[in-house]
């Protein structure tokens, strides 16, 4: 039986081309029975949690969390079905059932009153979005584009095509949409590839001569912009964190990270980096980082470093939908070698709080808590509290 648990647009791949984690050495094992007697040392222990089933999984299913539903897509019947459960009482009966037009995969969000279903082809490519109603499913609109929400707004781009990196850059012309009705709002045409982040109330467009723009998500006014230096700019480079945008970029043949004002793309910081891969991501009001030395820190208004985790570069984080106010969820393995401790990571640093039994895998963050599979052909829903 295959089920795919769809991991959506943070980090943007399904679960099956994600890199293998690093196997774990008997050495690794010791160092972590030592590292977790410090994390949890005068602390409560980690608390077992209690799992809600959730419905039975049909095979080749994908699951996906959108706003307060999780969705499942059979793609076994002709045309598939699309089932949304309530996140927070899974094993209850579905909210509703719809037919969809069958693709090679789905990605989902709200934005406003509708739900954003967005079909996939065989190179993972957006191919069509259709808006769905949250209370029954039913199709409002459709459009043969990506839609993105941004906010309770919502816009409209064509990917390009790209099978070993799809989703990475768009092209052509930018459409605001009416979410409530598919219809264009305003266009802004692109001269090239772009990066576009769709942010609450807000658009960021950054071409690729390094030209950003910020752009107001309703009416399409262009509240700032400025030049950026060259980077390999992507979904995750720049990161923005309220009124702050932070860039990876070379400097002077090292890498840098450098902070600068919204709208008005004002530099304010630069900070070295280590080279190599790092992983960017918002957690609670900061711009939380993850190389090879651990985990990291830094305010995004100043670049200053407010905290460190060097054992956290062995932690993995959970992806699913998630706020830039809102803390990382980060799985790690426990002493025993077989199940998962669970961590919050935000502004205060992070904090181990409870452990998933072995056999649990392919989580993600749907509503408050995870949704797992556990080897049955059902997936399983764990709450867990927040920091």
């Amino acid at each position: 039986m295959s089920v795919l648990i769809e991991l959506g647009d943070d980090r943007g791949a399904p679960l099956e081309e994600r890199r293998p984690p690093p196997q774990v050495s008997r050495r690794w094992r010791v160092a972590a029975l030592v590292a977790a007697c410090v994390l949890l040392g005068g602390a409560a222990p980690a608390a077992p949690l209690t799992p809600q089933p959730g419905p039975a999984l049909p095979a080749r299913a994908t699951v996906l969390g959108a706003g307060p539903l999780l969705l499942v897509v059979d793609p076994e019947p002709n045309p598939p079905t699309l089932s949304a459960y309530d996140s927070a009482a899974p094993d209850g009966p579905p909210r509703w059932r719809v037919t969809v037009p069958p693709a090679a995969g789905w990605s989902a969000e709200v934005a406003g009153d509708v739900l954003l279903l967005v079909e996939r082809d065989q190179a993972l490519g957006a191919r069509v979005t259709t808006a769905r109603s949250l209370r029954t499913g039913q199709p409002v609109w459709r459009r043969p584009e990506r839609v993105y929400a941004a906010g309770n707004e919502a816009v409209a781009v064509s990917e390009v095509r790209s099978a070993g990196d799809p989703g990475r850059r768009v092209e052509g012309t930018v459409h605001g949409v009416d979410p409530a009705t598919g219809a264009t709002r305003w266009s802004v045409p692109l001269p090239s590839t772009a990066v576009l982040r769709a942010l609450p109330g807000r658009v960021l467009l950054v071409q690729d001569d390094g030209l950003a723009r910020l752009l107001d998500a309703r009416d399409g006014t262009e509240r700032g912009r400025g030049q950026l230096p060259p980077a390999d700019y992507g979904p995750d480079n720049p990161q923005v964190v309220g009124a702050h945008l932070v860039l990876r970029h070379p400097s002077g043949g090292a890498m840098a990270l450098t902070g600068y004002d919204l709208p008005g793309l004002a530099r304010r910081w630069q900070v070295p980096v280590q080279p190599g891969e790092l992983i960017l991501r918002p957690c609670q009001g900061l711009i939380c980082g993850q190389d090879e030395q651990g985990r990291w820190a830094i305010d995004p208004g100043t670049g200053v470093r407010v905290w460190t985790w060097p054992a956290g570069a062995r932690w993995r984080t959970v992806a699913g939908p998630r706020a830039a106010a809102e803390p990382l969820v980060v799985l790690g393995m426990a002493a025993d070698g077989r199940r998962s401790l669970i961590a919050t990571v935000g502004r205060d640093g992070h904090r181990v709080s409870a452990v998933l039994p072995a056999g649990v895998t392919d989580c993600r963050r749907v509503g408050a808590g995870l949704i797992c599979r556990d080897g049955t052909a059902r997936v399983t829903f764990w709450p867990i509290e927040g920091p």
